[in-house]
């Protein structure tokens, strides 16, 4: 069924492209685009829509295919990006752009791949408006917001160690009451545990993939994975039987110490088997 969309105009002085793309990973330099949907927003309020898959031509990954549904049969079939650069190009040109998270992600995703293809894109004189930006300015993340969501309250004497610990208390209070009974998802919809009153259940909401504290490695399917760099994805006890050196780099490297323990701790596990 097609959704209805609010019928807010916004005042163009060029056709606006809101779009978005699924694609094989978050490498700009390295991964393809393997879905575009795209909505044409005209000065006079209309609007055409474009939607379509797009062979990668390389595979796409179980864990990129688990978040979007697409698999390698899905669009086995479908045209090459070089097949409807051309024609994809005419069809923006003279557009604004537009998506959420475009600037970070979806405009140089989608920019590299027309580069690929050897079709002239510039986006030098359009206009990006990226809606998360615009989400993360008015409705702010920080403490002093959250004090006045959960709480009601305005926090005085903000970056005071005294009052934003008072308030972190009242907002963790708050938190528990609204949501206790409620599922937490993660960002890819995945159940982590129910908000109870209760610190172990809390306590696996906020570090349940945490390895190390910076983030270097994480848990994924209960496998212990690196979370950064050309082994991101892979699980940390194969890279470093396969790749000791990349052990001895991130040792003599600038990581925290925390890191480079838990690094350890599972090189000498893997030892003692």
């Amino acid at each position: 069924m097609a959704q209805t969309i609010r019928m807010f105009k916004l005042n163009l002085k060029n056709p606006l492209v809101v779009f978005d793309l699924e694609t094989t990973g978050t490498n700009i330099s390295q991964d393809r685009i393997v879905e575009m949907a795209m909505i044409k927003v005209l000065p006079d309020g209309s609007t055409e829509e474009k939607h379509r898959r797009i062979n990668p031509t390389i595979p796409i990954p179980a864990e990129s295919s688990a978040i979007h549904g697409i698999y390698d049969e899905d669009v086995k079939d479908e045209p090459t990006f070089k097949q409807v650069a051309k024609s994809m190009a005419q069809w923006l040109e003279g557009c604004d752009l537009s998506g959420f998270n475009c600037v970070g992600f979806d405009v140089p995703m989608l920019v590299e791949e027309f580069l690929r293809a050897n079709v002239d894109f510039e986006v030098d004189h359009r206009k990006i408006v990226d809606a998360q930006k615009i989400f993360h300015m008015m409705e702010k993340r920080n403490l002093t917001a959250a004090y006045k969501f959960y709480c009601d309250k305005d926090l005085v004497d903000a970056h005071s160690a005294l009052a934003d610990t008072r308030a972190t208390y009242e907002v963790l209070l708050s938190q528990v009451e609204r949501y206790e009974g409620q599922e937490a998802m993660d960002n890819q919809g995945n159940k982590v545990t129910d908000i109870t009153n209760d610190m172990e259940a809390l306590n696996k909401l906020s570090t349940s993939r945490m390895i190390d504290l910076a983030g270097r490695m994480i848990y994924k399917d209960g496998k212990e994975i690196f979370n950064f760099g050309k082994h991101r994805g892979k699980e940390v006890s194969e890279i470093l039987q396969k790749e000791p050196s990349f052990y001895d780099w991130i040792m003599k490297g600038d990581f925290p110490l925390d890191t480079k323990r838990k690094l350890t701790q599972i090189k000498l596990r893997g030892f003692n088997k």
